[in-house]
């Protein structure tokens, strides 16, 4: 699944580790969702995008195989 993450903390001035503490979760928790090696829980992802202010769909993007063809 791609992500805005780090987009969204740039925006914020905030760290990996900023934002972890906010939403209770580990820095490498923070770290694997960015970089898509870990798909967060319904729960992670709301507040993730709750700390942000904005839709969850404004930072998450489901990809799927035909997406990914479609582009090639």
């Amino acid at each position: 699944m791609k992500n805005k993450i780090k987009v969204f903390r740039a925006m914020h001035d905030m760290t990996q580790e900023e934002l972890a503490d906010r939403i209770r979760v580990t820095r490498r928790t923070i770290n694997s969702i960015e970089r898509g090696k870990y798909n967060p829980s319904i729960e992670v992802a709301y507040n993730i995008a709750k700390t942000f202010g904005v839709a969850i769909e404004e930072i998450f993007c489901f990809e799927d195989d035909e997406d990914a063809e479609a582009r090639r």
